[in-house]
């Protein structure tokens, strides 16, 4: 018996999905929760061998929930479900660790299958991801145009946080994140602050 624990911020899915696996022996149900902190304290004492986790939620991400679950369990395999069906997101999540990426239009026999396959150490990607085409982009994907500095910026500019909030985040002034600004619009070829946040938002909107 595969023990899932699902983390997703929406109760109506969360029941669907309970409803849709309470008829599917292979696996059971052992917990839920609506954010990535709430899981990570049921973690321990649930002891689940596949998490099944949105990337979108309150208070935490999927990806940094992705991280800090397997340094508690390193033995639990992650599979996002996720609305995004976004490069950038599905490769964070692999990054992070993720066995697997499938979006919420998928079938329950596609989750089934993602869960099963996650649970014996093989990765599985939603039927509509070209995996090999993200990893095979990944050189030309990370030629770093961005600092490491400006690329966390930009996240948190997707997360619609103002030049002083991400100054108090980064521990920094608000002078040097506006010129952090600056540096990002002029190195993307962008036009004002209006692209900025419409181009943060292309490539980070999984984050909140």
């Amino acid at each position: 018996m595969i023990r899932l624990l699902i983390a997703e911020d929406h109760q109506s899915l969360i029941d669907g999905l309970l409803l849709l696996f309470k008829d599917v022996q292979e696996i059971e149900v052992v917990g839920t929760a609506k954010d990535g902190k709430e899981l990570l304290e049921k973690l321990d004492f649930k002891k689940p061998d596949v998490l099944l986790t949105d990337i979108s939620m309150p208070r935490m991400n999927g990806v940094e929930l992705c991280k800090k679950a397997l340094k508690i369990r390193p033995t639990l395999k992650v599979i996002a479900f996720s609305m995004f069906n976004n490069e950038d997101a599905i490769r964070e999540m692999i990054k992070a660790g993720a066995y697997g990426y499938i979006l919420k239009t998928s079938s329950l026999q596609e989750v089934k299958t993602a869960i099963i396959k996650a649970s014996k150490g093989q990765r599985y990607f939603d039927a509509s991801i070209n995996i090999n085409e993200i990893e095979s982009n990944e050189i030309s994907n990370n030629k770093t145009i961005l600092s490491p500095s400006e690329t966390k910026i930009l996240k948190l500019i997707a997360q619609g946080k103002t030049s002083s909030e991400i100054a108090e985040i980064r521990f920094t002034a608000v002078s040097t994140i506006i010129k952090h600004r600056k540096n990002i619009i002029q190195k993307l070829g962008l036009q004002g602050k209006g692209e900025l946040l419409r181009y943060a938002l292309q490539k980070h909107q999984h984050y909140k």
